[in-house]
């Protein structure tokens, strides 16, 4: 999982911080209050986070009659994240700062299929430039999240058995980075990120919620109770090897037949248009088909929605989220996409689950997966 510990070291200041994240300055006596902690405690574990440059003066509270209350808040742009979103055909890097905002990123189309070495390495490459935007170096970053396009044992940041990433099989991923950059390293799939990203980004907190992602293939992030679920082996929410009704005789590349991601993710919708003669070889190809209201691939991005609404049905009734957001390409296609799997998940889920759930499109866009790795690496470094 990491190459590195807190950057907290053995100071407890995690609780002071988290409280400060939400950027309300705060007096000491303000913290002690929260934390029913000693003033004298208050003031030991805010001089850790300062001698850090995490927190400084804020502007000086309103006077009951007397001297001002000095205030403290956090700085933002004191340290950075490293933020990198490894897709299958390209990779993202961005710098947070610690509150999550994606300040300068960039994109570099490459294949997952080349291999962690090209793939890490062309991550690398972009770093540096980055950091020179904002007039920093590598010293500003306090760690590193990457999301990979595969499953991932969480706890070591290796690939387990991913498919189309060959060469990735548990390949030391945090290792690789501790050669170039001194920061800890965490690593997880790619879905799981972006669903951290997202949530993050909800009008109100919500504590059960689902990330669905439609391109390439399908996965869903789950959070509930507040916390990112990844389950025994690291593939909870891999609904994309679901069977659905419609896929009987339809193989998957997972070696099954009638998976939903054989029938609803974007190459599998490009090709079925394809056999009816529509010219369409990728998701992007897709989207741009419905938006130019071609109705033969309306009708087939609806399908996809239903097959995909099938299947979330069944995870509503199992998780019972308050809040659905789908993401990924073919979340582009908006409405078409979302009717198809309104349709089925209010046929078929328990009127009960569904009174007030909420099932909408993604608000991250393709940011999504830069936003929860930045927020992935701020959580490790400065709250274990």
């Amino acid at each position: 999982m990491s190459n590195g510990g807190s950057a907290l070291g053995g100071v407890d200041a995690s609780e002071l911080f988290q409280l400060l994240r939400d950027g309300a300055p705060r007096t000491v006596s303000d913290l002690a209050a929260v934390t029913g902690l000693a003033r004298s405690t208050v003031n030991l574990r805010l001089d850790a986070l300062r001698d850090l440059g995490l927190v400084g003066a804020a502007d000086p509270g309103v006077s009951t009659g007397g001297r001002p209350p000095r205030r403290i808040a956090l700085q933002p742009q004191a340290r950075l994240a490293l933020a990198i979103d490894v897709g299958a055909s390209h990779v993202r890097v961005g710098l947070t700062n610690l509150i999550g905002d994606v300040l300068v990123h960039q994109r570099a189309p490459i294949s997952v299929a080349e291999g962690p070495d090209p793939v890490l390495g062309r991550a690398l490459e972009l770093v540096d430039p980055l950091l020179a935007e904002l007039g920093r170096n590598r010293a500003a970053i306090i760690a590193i999240g990457i999301g990979l396009p595969g499953p991932v044992h969480f706890e070591t940041g290796r690939p387990s058995k991913p498919p189309l990433m060959p060469g990735w099989d548990a390949f030391d991923v945090p290792g690789w980075f501790a050669d170039h950059i001194d920061a800890p390293v965490l690593v997880d799939n790619d879905v799981n990120i972006m669903a951290l990203g997202e949530h993050s980004r909800l009008d109100h907190p919500v504590a059960h919620f689902l990330f669905v992602k439609v391109a390439t293939g399908i996965g869903a992030g789950i959070i509930s109770g507040r916390r990112l679920q990844r389950g025994a082996q690291g593939i909870a929410g891999d609904i994309g090897h679901v069977r659905v009704s419609r896929g009987t005789g339809v193989l998957c590349r997972c070696g099954n037949e009638g998976c939903l991601e054989a029938l609803a993710s974007g190459p599998a919708v490009a090709a079925e248009l394809g056999e009816h003669g529509v010219d369409a070889a990728s998701a992007r190809d897709v989207v741009e088909l419905v938006s130019a209201g071609d109705l033969r691939a309306i009708q087939a991005v609806r399908q996809a929605g239903r097959d995909l609404g099938e299947v979330l049905a069944a995870s509503i009734s199992f998780l019972n989220p308050s809040v659905i957001t789908i993401g990924g390409q073919m979340a582009a296609a908006g409405e078409h996409l979302l009717a198809g799997v309104r349709e089925v998940v209010y046929q078929r889920a328990m009127p009960l689950a569904t009174r007030n759930l909420q099932i909408a499109t993604a608000r991250t866009g393709d940011k999504a997966g830069l936003i929860g790795a930045g927020m992935l690496a701020i959580e490790h470094a400065l709250v274990l």
